[in-house]
């Protein structure tokens, strides 16, 4: 490899024509990292060097030169910049004027001397990651294809440093979609080639109208059942020297990269799989894991994640004989997930019935007293007055296209059943008690950019229409309860809290994923020098032992009571907080922190 790599342009030359391959087709060097290559005007450089900086993953800067260095000990050795790449692009004012096989010409001196007034930048490639999706059984289609790579510009901008400021170019590789999940985990463990992806599916949203026309590389044609997959480019270097101008510019040809010594990096991935898996368990011997679908929490917090607003409600007025009716499983859920949320800077609203206002509103202010809370959440109430009020209530002026939310939440709240009713497990009709707060998630249903979430433990809960089947046919008293009204995800558990405890732990892991933030970001923006720093906001929002039973024991002095047994006591759903409750706490944040350890 190291003596290919050296070999004189001619010879390079020669091969590839031997090969019938074009002169900037590239050698995928498996194990070895390529690098994108800019060549500028020393007083632009610490822009330039800013400007990568800020935007990590279409500019993962390998190696600065010094002025005038040819050479890039730290990357290969026995290099030489102006000869080993098979074709370069020389510009001119940010105009491409031509493309170069050498760039021995404009040296001072032809022996290993360059133009003091000229640094280099290598730059990661996402070439350097296709031997590794090979290995792994995803295929490159353009390799297949016998094509350069697809690339485009898009409609995001980067963020600007100095002289500096252009669109994010995106590689495009269609991926089979039962292989996307091969695809992420591969090229995160990469980040030096680019890393994970920063866009999947409809090209549209990155601003690429048609596919078929790439700015550079080549068009690779999409297999059937294929997906799209966008990458972040090094050729947003090139977009930059374009709109920066500098009087004279070098850079690789796309395509023709500069293949370097350094081996690939891998670190472990995360996965929140273990999170779905526990809270599964059925100490209460409900049956609920018949309504099991997988991945439903983990699609369920990608959403999330990406959310500006989120509505979530709760209550289950299961005790209609008592005042008030509500039970303990669901407020503790809603407020994990909320103080999860706005940890991570999302606008969170509960949306509560008229009966319950005053007494929630109050359970909120003394979470904030004893800390389960560090500031009061917006508590509001839904009114059905006309057939737009839940367009209203959703959408600023009842303008679909100006949603106030993008994400309602339901954990543990009455379900409206097929006939107009809403039952309690034991079928008892609870209808008066409820406001129509499902005709919320039903209109969403009709709103382009709102998305739903319900969170359960026996099918009669807001959200489980979208199993009814499974719960008419599975659950006790199936025919009668089951909920109607679907959500676009459904998350089941052992006890609904317990729900509501994995999507905060989830959350927290996709914020300490570095592929996740990457693919939120589009792979702009500065990165967190330490994984400790990126942690240290969010690990105190998570759920602990202590803050859920300080919360429960705020219920059960408000006289909530236990939903199962009525007991107005320390527990949930029947079941005592210690040790059931306070162990699925320990077992969540174990699954959570201890995936996180891995990839310190």
């Amino acid at each position: 490899k190291s003596c290919f790599n050296r070999l004189s342009n001619d010879i390079c030359t020669l091969l590839l024509k031997k090969l019938k391959m074009d002169s900037c087709s590239v050698f995928c060097v498996s194990g070895y990292q390529q690098a994108n290559v800019i060549i500028l005007p020393k007083h632009l450089a610490n822009d330039f060097e800013a400007f990568c900086r800020r935007n990590p993953a279409p500019l993962q800067l390998l190696y600065r030169g010094q002025s005038g260095e040819t050479s890039c000990l730290p990357l290969a050795r026995h290099a030489d910049i102006r000869t080993d790449i098979s074709q370069y692009c020389v510009y001119e004012k940010g105009r491409l004027v031509k493309t170069v096989s050498s760039l021995q010409s404009y040296t001072d001196q032809p022996s290993h001397q360059w133009s003091s007034d000229m640094v280099c930048f290598y730059l990661g490639c996402s070439f350097g990651f296709e031997g590794s999706l090979k290995t792994a059984g995803v295929p490159v289609r353009n390799v297949e294809q016998g094509r350069n790579v697809s690339m485009y510009r898009t409609a995001v901008p980067c963020i600007p440093s100095g002289a500096f400021s252009c669109p994010l170019v995106v590689t495009m590789r269609p991926v089979p979609a039962a292989m996307l999940d091969a695809a992420v985990e591969v090229t995160s463990l990469n980040p030096m080639a680019h890393g994970a992806p920063v866009h999947i599916g409809e090209p549209a949203l990155l601003g690429i109208q048609d596919l078929s026309r790439p700015d550079y590389g080549e068009q690779v044609e999409l297999q059937p059942g294929d997906v799209t997959v966008f990458w972040a480019c090094g050729v947003t270097a090139i977009e930059a020297i374009l709109s920066s101008k500098p009087p004279l510019a070098f850079s690789h040809s796309p395509g023709c990269m500069f293949l370097t010594d350094i081996p690939d990096s891998s670190s472990s991935p995360l996965t929140p799989e273990k999170l779905e898996m526990t809270i599964g368990d059925d100490p209460g011997q409900r049956g609920i894991r018949v309504l099991f679908t997988q991945d439903e929490l983990l699609r369920s917090c990608l959403a999330l994640s990406h959310s500006f607003s989120v509505a979530i409600t709760t209550g289950f007025p299961t005790h209609y004989m008592h005042s008030p009716p509500d039970e303990t499983d669901g407020p503790p859920g809603a407020i994990a997930m909320a103080t999860m949320l706005l940890s991570l800077g999302k606008q969170v609203t509960m949306v509560t019935d008229r009966r319950a206002l005053e007494m929630n509103q109050a359970i909120i202010d003394e979470a904030v007293e004893t800390g389960v809370l560090k500031h009061a959440i917006p508590l509001v109430t839904f009114e059905d007055s006309g057939p737009d009020s839940a367009l209203h209530f959703l959408c600023h002026h009842g303008d679909p296209t100006k949603p106030r939310y993008d994400h309602l939440v339901a954990i543990e709240r009455s379900g409206r059943a097929a006939d107009g009713n809403y039952y309690n497990m034991r079928g008892v009709n609870i209808k008066h008690l409820v406001d129509p707060i499902d005709n919320l998630f039903i209109a969403a249903k009709g709103i382009p950019g709102i998305i739903t979430t319900g969170i359960g433990d026996g099918g009669n809960e807001l959200g489980m229409g979208k199993l009814k089947e499974k719960v008419k046919n599975l659950m006790p008293n199936g025919n009668l309860i089951a909920c109607d009204v679907p959500a676009d995800y459904a998350i089941t558990a052992g006890v609904s809290n317990w729900g509501g405890y994995a999507v905060a732990c989830g959350l927290y892991l996709l914020h300490t994923c570095p592929s996740h933030q990457r693919y939120l970001k589009k792979g702009l923006g500065e990165e967190p020098t330490t994984r400790q720093e990126q942690l240290q906001d969010c690990t105190a929002n998570l759920p602990s032992v202590d803050k859920e039973e300080s919360f429960l024991s705020t219920l059960v002095r408000f006289g909530i009571r236990s939903g199962k047994t009525g007991h107005l006591a320390m527990e949930v759903d029947g079941l005592t907080f210690h040790p059931t409750h306070s162990d699925m706490i320990t077992r969540l944040l174990e699954a959570t922190q201890g995936s996180t350890s891995q990839n310190h």
